[in-house]
């Protein structure tokens, strides 16, 4: 019996060495893992970059929107212009000077 067991015991020793080889040298190894970790934080660093570009161009964009708003907001009411096809009427306050018109009612100019 002496031998069987030594031969059990060997063999458990090959397959315990096979298993190990496996963990550290196989394509699902502990190197694998390394190198994949590795590609993970390099791609979500890259991730968060380009959320940050993300995030400036839509503010950017956001700007642009609000810009030309607030362009046309204030040519209206500064330089009182108008869209074609549009009604501008001017109400004047109750205690405007008294040569002023009380209201004034222009129309675009036809292209």
């Amino acid at each position: 019996m002496p031998i069987t067991r030594r031969w059990a015991t060997f063999v458990l020793l090959l397959l315990l060495a096979a298993v190990q080889a496996q963990l550290w040298l196989g394509d699902a190894g502990l190197p694998q893992v390394m190198r994949l970790r590795t590609n993970l934080e390099a791609q979500q660093q890259r991730n968060v970059e380009q959320r940050m570009v993300n995030t400036r161009l839509v503010a950017e964009v956001d700007d642009l929107r609000q810009g030309l708003e607030m362009v046309e907001e204030r040519a209206r009411a500064d330089l009182g212009m108008v869209k074609p096809d549009e009604i501008l009427v001017q109400y004047a306050p109750s205690g405007a000077p008294s040569g002023a018109p009380s209201s004034a009612a222009a129309r675009a100019p036809r292209p």
